[in-house]
């Protein structure tokens, strides 16, 4: 598992450098054509409706007119994300922040967030109705299946502390993505690692009623997905970061303002799209994105909440040695926005 894997990075960053090479300074970077900027960019995983925000800003302009000429690519997760950027192959992408903060607490990468995609985690383990799991204490002796890195095994050791179960009490079994609804509909496992936006896809799939046990309900401090760029990126080039970051958020806004209108654009540039449950992840995300007690602007960064999530992880013995990682070295809390 851990050679294909592997594999599978190398070939993911050969081919992301065909588009991304000239990426990597201000002005081999512009097209020579329309003099706009090239910008690559990752989805946090794979096209499903949830990624739509990044097409809707491809396709109404809005990259354009603050100066990009962008390239969207599907991500493969978190880690995998944090690695293409670190590694110059793209230069924004989406990762989930806790899985973020917990890998830098593992190996120093230089990428820094610059944004909140969603201001609660989504992160959870989707389960059958009526199964063995109804919560999160059922979660243990039983086997979860979900992609060896996923942001929901990487976090789990936190969320099996927030509920008072060991982590080792479950098994993660190493399951590729596309076989994890029919795993649950068989039984094979008991859950599947899944974010709560996809439980439609994955009900489509099982043709059974999924319900989740959601991380966040017992940590709701943590945030969602973040946008992910460069540190040098950000120190050397803050106005870029900052236009293009106003341009993905516009375009989840409009996502969020209109679902199917987001889930159509996003079957414009991924055709096996079902708009039917594209639609319904994107109605489900809204409330990530923007809470009903959330007051601040679209994409913005608390950093006492940070903190409380970096002491969070601390606490679960998630970041070794505790106390390594400070917020400055997580999120460029200057370049978020701001209300």
């Amino acid at each position: 598992m851990r050679l294909r894997r592997s594999a599978v990075a190398v070939m993911a960053v050969l081919g992301l450098a065909l588009v991304s090479a000239c990426n990597n300074s201000g002005d081999e970077g512009q097209s020579q054509d329309s003099g706009l900027q090239k910008v690559s960019y990752l989805t946090s995983f794979n096209t499903f409706g949830r990624e739509a925000y990044a097409y809707v800003a491809l396709e109404k302009g809005y990259f354009k007119d603050a100066g990009f000429d962008v390239t969207i690519n599907p991500g493969s997760g978190t880690v995998d994300v944090m690695k293409l950027v670190a590694g110059g192959q793209a230069d924004y992408g989406i990762g989930d922040f806790t899985a973020t903060v917990i890998t830098l607490g593992k190996q120093k990468l230089p990428i820094t967030t610059v944004g909140m995609i969603h201001q609660r985690s989504l992160a959870a383990i989707a389960v059958l109705e009526g199964g063995p799991i109804s919560k999160p204490q059922d979660l243990v002796g039983k086997r979860i299946g979900d992609q060896p890195g996923s942001t929901n095994q990487v976090m789990f050791p936190v969320y099996a502390k927030a509920v008072g179960i060991p982590a080792d009490s479950v098994t993660f079994v190493p399951s590729p993505p596309p076989a994890l609804p029919q795993l649950l509909a068989s039984k094979k496992v008991d859950g599947i690692g899944q974010f709560v936006v996809g439980v439609p896809l994955v009900e489509k799939a099982a043709k059974q009623t999924v319900k989740t046990l959601p991380y966040g309900e017992k940590l709701p401090d943590l945030y969602g997905n973040a946008i992910i760029t460069r540190s040098d990126l950000a120190k050397d080039h803050p106005d870029q970061v900052k236009k293009f970051t106003e341009a993905l958020l516009k375009g989840l806004q409009d996502t969020i303002d209109d679902p199917a209108a987001a889930a159509t654009i996003l079957k414009k540039y991924v055709p096996q799209t079902d708009l039917a449950v594209a639609t319904k992840e994107l109605e489900l995300m809204k409330p990530y994105v923007k809470p009903d007690n959330f007051k601040g602007p679209l994409g913005a960064v608390d950093p006492t909440r940070v903190q409380t999530i970096i002491s969070v992880l601390d606490n679960a013995k998630a970041i070794q040695p505790a106390g390594s990682i400070k917020p400055a070295d997580v999120v460029t809390v200057d370049l978020a926005p701001k209300g």
